[in-house]
């Protein structure tokens, strides 16, 4: 049987590399779970690449050879971090100072080779200050849902096929991009983050909120985080009360639709 295009589909479809930068392995092993189940990722599809991990290796020393990295995956996925760029340099440790050389280098591979990228939360300012554009503290957003409105160029985008106009999303970042990359299209803001999702190309794309992450999956991530501050001391009862009282079911189909489009 062949597809639409005549193409016959490969028995073994290429991988999707899932790169982490969480050292908590509990956080860590969740957000691969998630990222499976939400985005319906058949058992074998999402190839793992702890980066925390792999920049302390000996043979990392000289850098990762991401040529070799990305030669045989369909697409790449930066879910979120505890680490947030714009950090005083002195403030950073070996590892995060290490991971976001690689993560540099890595996207140089990725837009000259125009693989299909997705980048939630973190991915933001990832790809945004790799690109040219202003990441800063300006519009920071606590832990908490918030409601999310596409543009046109949202609204007619395919990886945001079936997401309505206006949904609710979970968010939670002291980080966020205040300018555009050039060339960048917006696809979605917020009332107090304007971008929460662009794209670069066709191909290239990053959101602000949290696609991967379900109710029970933030409020864990929350707990985990506690001390990081994604809310203000004393609050964590109150956001945690805000967190349960809303479950987004949209924004997962954005996982679903980029496993669809690019795998």
């Amino acid at each position: 049987m062949t597809t639409p295009t005549g193409a016959v589909p490969s028995p073994h479809p290429r991988p999707f590399l899932l790169v982490q930068t969480r050292p908590e392995d509990d956080a860590a092993a969740a957000e691969v779970e998630a990222v499976e189940r939400l985005g319906g990722y058949s058992e074998g599809r999402l190839r793992v690449l702890r980066l925390d991990r792999a920049v302390q290796q000996p043979a990392a020393a000289d850098g990762l050879d991401w040529e070799a990295e990305l030669a045989d995956v369909a697409a790449v996925i930066l879910p979120g971090s505890p680490f947030t760029g714009t950090d005083p340099e002195e403030t950073k440790s070996p590892v995060q100072r290490a991971v976001e050389a690689e993560l540099g280098r890595m996207l140089d591979v990725v837009r000259r080779r125009d693989l299909p990228f997705l980048g939630c939360c973190y991915g933001v300012g990832t790809l945004g200050r790799h690109a040219g554009g202003v990441v800063d503290n300006a519009h920071g957003e606590s832990a908490a849902p918030v409601e999310v409105t596409l543009t046109d160029e949202g609204v007619a985008d395919p990886l945001l096929a079936g997401v309505p106009r206006t949904f609710a999303a979970y968010v939670g970042h002291k980080e966020a991009m205040s300018a555009l990359p050039p060339g960048a299209v917006l696809l979605a803001a917020g009332a107090d983050c304007p971008v929460q999702m662009f794209r670069l190309g066709t191909r290239q794309y990053a959101t602000q909120f949290h696609p991967e992450l379900d109710q029970a999956g933030i409020l864990e991530r929350l707990e985990i985080y506690r001390e990081h501050g994604y809310f203000a001391p004393g609050e964590y009862e109150p956001t945690v009360a805000g967190l349960a009282a809303v479950d987004p079911e949209h924004p997962r189909r954005i996982l679903a639709n980029f496993r669809t489009l690019f795998g």
